[in-house]
């Protein structure tokens, strides 16, 4: 008998949050009583610190130069939205907790609590691991793959539908490719008042393009036999 074991896995909660910070283009920071919105201000190291290239008046700056003990606490937010529209495309939010300093004219945060919140509930992701973990491999690139599969393969959507249980499909008037990673697809099934995700996990990891190409086939072809596979579905109600 030949291998029957699929692989489930998923990223960990350490890697969606570096994932989430690898993408994101804007964030929110709050310190000192200052809070302001930055837009491509921010960067970050391979040990996860978050360095924010601020302009010289900016509150933020000001505040913690001036801060009595040099370094203020201050929290981070991102959200991870979905590149696909659907109803309620806020997939995660990252809140980062830690304290901030000077160095070169820009900011430099450095974690000391990280929370992710996603629609299966808010984790609270330890610092060391955070550091330690990297972005998912298809991470960067996942906006333009999800757009392209929307826009250009709306018939190989339709045709992974057949890979999804038929009571998951009741009531659906729109299925869209919500997201991709390393371990899977998911798809968001949307109904005239509410919507689920399915997620179609890949029988082997894929760690670049080339490689979601053939596990993406795969799927394609299992779903032109019919063939039944182990699903992971999760309803939601709203925005993270």
């Amino acid at each position: 008998m030949g291998d029957s074991q699929v692989w489930t896995a998923a990223p960990s909660a350490a890697e969606r949050a570096r994932s989430v910070l690898a993408t994101a283009w804007s964030c929110a920071v709050a310190a000192e009583g200052v809070r302001e919105e930055l837009v491509g201000a921010h960067t970050v190291s391979e040990d996860g610190r978050v360095l924010l290239h601020v302009p010289e008046d900016s509150a933020l700056l000001a505040a913690a130069l001036c801060a009595p003990r040099g370094e203020p606490s201050a929290v981070l937010e991102f959200a991870d939205v979905a590149p696909v529209p659907v109803r309620h495309r806020i997939r995660a939010r990252l809140w980062i907790a830690g304290w901030l300093s000077v160095a070169e004219g820009h900011l430099v945060f450095r974690a000391t609590r990280v929370v992710l919140r996603q629609r299966s509930g808010a984790v609270v992701v330890d610092p060391d691991e955070f550091a330690a973990a990297t972005p998912d491999p298809l991470a960067t690139a996942e906006a333009r793959l999800l757009t392209h599969l929307a826009d250009c393969h709306g018939d190989a959507v339709e045709r992974l539908t057949r890979l999804v249980e038929p009571g998951s499909l009741l009531g659906a008037t729109r299925v869209q490719p919500l997201a991709v990673d390393r371990h899977g697809l998911t798809l968001r099934i949307e109904r005239r008042r509410a919507h689920g995700d399915v997620r179609l996990p890949f029988h082997r990891p894929a760690d670049d393009i080339a490689q979601l190409t053939e596990r993406v086939h795969v799927l394609l072809s299992q779903a032109g036999t019919n063939c039944p596979r182990a699903l992971h579905r999760q309803r939601t109600d709203g925005d993270v």
